[in-house]
C-alpha cells in the first residue's frame, strides 16, 4: 500500500509540474481520432488509480502527449508532459503504447487543473508529435461518462469496432431427421480488414460444438444429428486477441427437423355393399397400413364426421350404425396417425357411393322362410414356402450383384359371406447368413402377376415394386419390400373364389456382402 501511494504521490507532482508547459502547446480543438484508448480499470471513482493505452502504436513523431476536455476542465487541458515513446512499455496484445506516465486518479487531475468535478463527460486525447510539439501525427481517444459526484462514479466508454455477425442455414429448413445442415455465420465490421476470431454457434441458448475460427469473416459448423423439433441457432463472434474489433452476436435463425415418416394408406369397405334398408345396420370397415400404425379414422358421410374418431387396431376400424337418413349418401374415411413422427396420415382414394331406402309400410301376411349362411372364411396357402434365388452375379457397372426369380403361386379363397372383397400384401424381413451379416430387405423387389382366377372375381394386381440400389443393411427407409406392399386385390363384391397370385422376384446385393448362403422371411397376409 505504501509503495502504491508514494507512487500516486509521484505522479501527481509530474501532472501538476507539466500542466504549465502542456497548456502553451495544447491544441486548439481535438483533431479527428485515429485510434481508440483502453483504460484500465474502466471504471471508478475519483479515487481510482487508472493507465490508458492505445489501440496502436504512432503513425509517426518521437513523443506522445496526454490531455482532458469536459466539464469544468478548460479544452484541451494538458496532462502529461510531451514524452518519448521510448519511455513506454508495448502492449503485448494490441501493440499499443501502455501510457503509464498519467497513473493517476480523477480527483488528482481536478485538483492539479484547480477545477472541480461534475456530472457530464469527459474526452482523453493521447496525441502522436515530433520533440518540439508542433506537429500532430494521430490521435488516441476515449471517454469516461461521470454518472454522480456525491460520491463519483465514472465509466470509461467501450472502444473498438462495431462488427455485425448474421448467421445463414442449407439445406432450408424444414428437414427430416438425419440431413446434415450447415449453418454459416458471416461477421463484417464497421470499418478496417476483415474480423478474426472464432465463432460459437448455439442451439436453443446452449453451446453446440468447439468454437470455430473465422476464415475470411465467415465460420460454419455442420451437423447431422439436430434433434427432432424446433432448434433456434445462434452465432458469437469473439474477436483475436489484440483486434480493435467488438464482439457481436446474431439473430437467432428458426430451424426445424422433421421426423421420417412411414407413409399409410386408408381403404374402406361398406356392408351391406351398395344399399340398405331404412334402420338396417350399416358398418363401414377401414383398413390402414401397414398394420402396425397407430392411431384413429374419422369416417365421414357427404364430408360430415360420424360420431367420434374409432381407434384402429390390428390395422382396422370398425363403424356400424342403423340410423342413417333415407337417400344417398358418400361415406369416406381418414387415418390420422398418433406418433406424427413415425407414420403420415391417409385417407380413401374416393367416397363410396350408398343408398338408404325408405321402408315400405303395407298390410301383408308372412311365412317365414330361414337359412343359415356361414361366415366362411378367407385362406391363404403357398406349395411348399421355400424360393431359392440364383446366386447374385455383378452388373454390367460393376457396383452391384444382381439376380431374379419368382415368387411360388400363392392360392386365396374366399366363401366368407356378404363378399367384403380382400387385400394380398407382403412384406419381407432383412436377409441373414444366420450370424452377424445380412443384407437389407429395401433391396428386394417384386412385378406381381394373376396366373388364374375365379371367373366372378374382380382383381387388380398391386403396382411393381422396385428394389432398393443396394442399401446398406442399417438403412430405415422401409423402401422395396421391406414395408408391406399389395400383391393383388379383390373388389368388395368381386373378392368370392379362388385366385392364384405370383410376381416376378428381383433381388439388388451391395459387392460389400461376404460369401454366405442369406435368408429372409416374406410375410403374406391377406385381409
Amino acid at each position: 500500500m505504501n509503495n502504491v501511494l508514494k507512487r500516486v504521490a509521484t505522479a501527481g507532482t509530474m501532472s501538476a509540474v507539466a500542466l504549465g508547459a502542456a497548456l502553451l502547446a495544447a491544441p486548439a480543438a481535438h483533431a479527428a481520432a485515429t485510434g481508440s484508448l483502453t483504460f484500465t480499470p474502466n471504471s471508478g471513482n475519483d479515487q481510482t488509480l487508472f493507465n490508458v493505452t492505445t489501440s496502436a502504436a504512432c503513425a509517426g513523431g518521437t513523443n506522445v502527449q496526454e490531455y482532458i476536455s469536459g466539464g469544468n476542465f478548460p479544452a484541451m487541458t494538458g496532462i502529461s508532459p510531451n514524452t518519448p515513446q521510448s519511455q513506454f512499455q508495448t502492449d503485448p496484445a494490441g501493440g499499443g503504447l501502455i501510457l503509464n506516465n498519467i497513473a493517476g486518479n480523477l480527483a488528482t487531475l481536478a485538483q492539479n487543473a484547480g477545477v472541480q468535478l461534475t456530472v457530464g463527460t469527459y474526452t482523453f486525447d493521447a496525441i502522436c508529435k515530433n520533440a518540439f510539439g508542433a506537429t500532430v501525427f494521430s490521435d488516441f481517444q476515449n471517454t469516461i461518462n461521470v454518472t454522480s459526484v456525491s460520491p463519483v462514479a465514472w465509466t470509461a466508454a467501450q472502444s473498438g469496432v462495431s462488427t455485425h455477425t448474421a448467421v445463414t442455414a442449407s439445406p432450408a429448413s424444414p428437414q427430416n431427421s438425419g440431413t446434415n445442415v450447415t449453418f454459416t455465420a458471416t461477421v463484417t465490421a464497421a470499418s478496417g480488414p476483415a474480423p478474426t476470431g472464432t465463432v460459437q454457434f448455439s442451439d436453443n441458448g446452449t453451446a453446440i460444438g468447439a468454437p470455430v475460427a473465422l476464415t475470411n469473416g465467415t465460420a460454419a459448423f455442420s451437423s447431422s444429428a439436430l434433434a427432432v423439433g424446433t432448434h433456434s441457432i445462434t452465432a458469437a463472434y469473439a474477436p483475436a486477441s489484440g483486434s480493435q474489433d467488438l464482439a457481436s452476436t446474431s439473430s437467432a435463425v428458426a430451424y426445424t427437423i422433421n421426423g421420417v415418416k412411414t407413409a399409410t394408406t386408408t381403404g374402406l369397405v361398406v356392408s351391406p355393399a351398395g344399399t340398405a334398408a331404412q334402420n338396417a345396420p350399416v358398418t363401414l370397415t377401414a383398413t390402414v397400413g401397414p398394420n402396425t400404425a397407430a392411431g384413429k379414422v374419422q369416417f365421414t358421410d357427404n364430408g360430415v364426421a360420424i360420431g367420434t374418431p374409432v381407434p384402429v387396431a390390428a390395422g382396422t376400424a370398425v363403424l356400424t350404425s342403423s340410423t342413417f337418413a333415407v337417400g344417398a349418401h358418400s361415406f369416406a374415411a381418414a387415418f390420422t396417425a398418433a406418433d406424427q413422427n413415425a407414420f403420415g396420415d391417409s385417407q380413401t382414394a374416393a367416397p363410396i357411393a350408398y343408398q338408404v331406402s325408405a321402408q315400405q309400410s303395407a298390410a301383408t301376411g308372412s311365412e317365414t322362410i330361414s337359412t343359415t349362411v356361414t361366415p366362411g372364411a378367407l385362406t391363404i396357402s403357398v406349395p411348399d414356402g421355400q424360393v431359392t434365388l440364383p446366386s447374385p452375379v455383378l452388373n454390367t457397372n460393376g457396383d452391384l450383384f444382381t439376380t431374379t426369380g419368382a415368387l411360388k403361386p400363392v392360392t386365396v379363397t374366399d366363401n366368407r359371406a356378404g363378399n367384403p372383397g380382400w387385400t394380398l400384401s407382403g412384406q419381407v424381413s432383412d436377409f441373414s447368413d444366420g450370424g452377424s451379416h445380412g443384407i437389407n430387405g429395401e433391396n428386394l423387389g417384386w412385378t406381381p402377376n394373376v396366373v388364374d382366377h375365379s371367373a366372378v372375381q374382380n382383381l387388380t394386381v398391386g403396382a411393381a415394386v422396385n428394389p432398393a440400389n443396394g442399401v446398406a443393411l442399417s438403412d430405415t427407409n422401409a423402401g422395396g419390400l421391406k414395408g408391406s406392399q399389395v400383391l393383388a386385390t379383390a373388389a368388395a363384391g368381386g373378392g368370392l373364389g379362388t385366385a392364384h397370385l405370383a410376381a416376378g422376384l428381383a433381388l439388388n446385393v451391395p459387392t460389400s456382402t461376404v460369401a454366405g448362403t442369406y435368408v429372409a422371411t416374406l410375410t403374406l397376409t391377406a385381409i
